[in-house]
Order: C-alpha cells, then structure tokens, then sequence
C-alpha cells in the first residue's frame, strides 16, 4: 500500500477560514494557513492534497487563486507537484535558533525523527585549514567524521566534522547513527563552552545534491563552526552544508544602546 496519504475533507479538517474583508489578498491568507498546517504537522510529509478544482471549491474561490496560493509554496519547498500523483506535502522546515546545541538534539525535541548515515569515519592528515581551526599542526593525525543527518526520512544537512585523536577512543559507526556527537562528547567529559562559526550560502555540487535529494546547483546554506572548551581549547571543527529549502536558521537582534 502506498505510504501517500490524502487529505479528506481537505481544507474544513484543517480549519482553514477565509476573511472576505480582510486586506490581506485571498492567495496569501490560503497560502499562510496552508503553511501553519504543515509547520504544526496537521498536514504531514507525504500529504496528498485535493486538486486545484476541489480546493477551490471548498473555499469558494476561483481556481487561479488557489493555483497562486499552491504556488507560492511550491516555491517555499513546502509542496510539490508531482505528474500522475498531485500536489503532495514534502515537508515542513527545520527552524533552529543559533545557539551552541547539536543539530541530533534540536531535531528530537522539535518531534522531526532524527536518522544518521555515517559516510566517512576515519583519521587523516590534517589539512592547512583543519590545522589552523583545531591549533594542531599540519599533517598531525585528527578525526575526520561525514554523515547525513535527515529529519522525518529526509536529508536536511551534510555533517562534515574533525576533533582531535584523544577526544573520542570509542568512536565507532553504530555509535555516531544512534546520536549526536556532542551528547557523545558531553558523555565522554568534553563539555562545550563556546564556539565560534560563520553562516554563508553556496551551491551543491552533484555529489552533495544527490546527498540531499537536490539537484546539482541547489541554494545551500553553509556554516562553519570551531568550539572550544572551558579552557579555550578547539575541540571540534565542523563544515557543514544545509539543504536551504528545509531548513533556516533563527535570529534574535536586540537594538544597540
């Protein structure tokens, strides 16, 4: 059986209302509710919606204005349209505050099923970069980790980490899948202090768009991170790579006095 799920009753099981009087253009008002149903996991990935007449009709709007208020998520990445199958939920995206928190843990308590695939798990030279980050010296022996991370069955991030050889002796395959590599170092007696990381934007090359079911050329979002213990010593650097269509990263600014 498919694990596609249509959604019955469509928009009255949602409780999505439109105001008539409202400024707010009849599009945007479908197209916001729309979203909060998939953001609050009223409407799950792999949702089938009803198509763009049924839609249409439910609410009492014209069949453009739907298609307007499918499109505009669509282009969020929240929905797709699929040929032979219907407009169908992808998923909702991951909203992360920028603290110093491990990306397993952000994702189990939001409720979107953390999973680990560990791609590299080995020691190499460091490089010039890695070296500098981590204060060791260049072709010095260090930990190398890769993995994908998904939420929900789907991969959000490309996890490219390097710690220092004495960090972590039991750091094995089974263990980096079953959780997040600071709960690893935080039961190891590593604690984290700070960190210090630069957020930026980029493109996937083919391997990392197959990585996170993109195509090649697909906006990422990347960001750099070394962290430091009490002492201020590096104890982990990370490059990691986030797909931008499913997750963003939250901001807090307070004014300057």
């Amino acid at each position: 059986m498919s694990g596609r799920r249509k959604v019955d009753g469509g928009t009255a099981a949602l409780g999505i209302a439109i105001d008539r009087q409202s400024p707010v253009p009849l599009y945007h008002q479908f197209a916001r509710q729309l979203e909060q149903a998939i953001e609050s996991g009223l409407l799950l990935p792999g949702a089938l919606l009803g198509n763009e007449i049924d839609l249409a009709e439910r609410l009492g709007l014209s069949r453009p204005t739907v298609r307007q208020g499918i499109k505009a998520l669509v282009e969020k990445g929240l929905l797709v349209r699929r040929r032979g199958v219907g407009t169908q939920v992808v998923h909702s995206r991951v909203k992360r505050p920028l603290e110093l928190t491990s990306l397993y843990d952000d994702l189990e308590e939001a409720g979107q099923a953390p999973s680990t695939r560990v791609i590299r798990n080995d020691v190499v030279p460091a490089s010039a970069e890695v070296a500098a980050a981590l204060g060791v010296g260049k072709g010095d022996s260090v930990v190398r980790l890769e993995r994908i991370r998904y939420a929900n069955g789907l991969a959000v991030a490309v996890l490219r980490n390097h710690l220092p050889t004495d960090l972590l002796l039991d750091l094995d395959t089974r263990r980096l899948e079953a959780t997040g590599l600071y709960r690893l170092l935080h039961g190891a007696g590593v604690g984290l202090h700070s960190a210090h990381q630069a957020i930026g934007a980029g493109a996937a090359t083919a391997e990392e768009g197959a990585q996170l079911g993109e195509p090649e050329g697909a906006p990422l979002l990347t960001l750099r991170r070394t962290a430091y213990n009490a002492a201020g010593q590096a104890v982990e650097y990370g490059t990691h790579l986030y797909n931008a269509a499913r997750y963003v990263f939250e901001f807090q600014l307070l004014m300057r006095r």
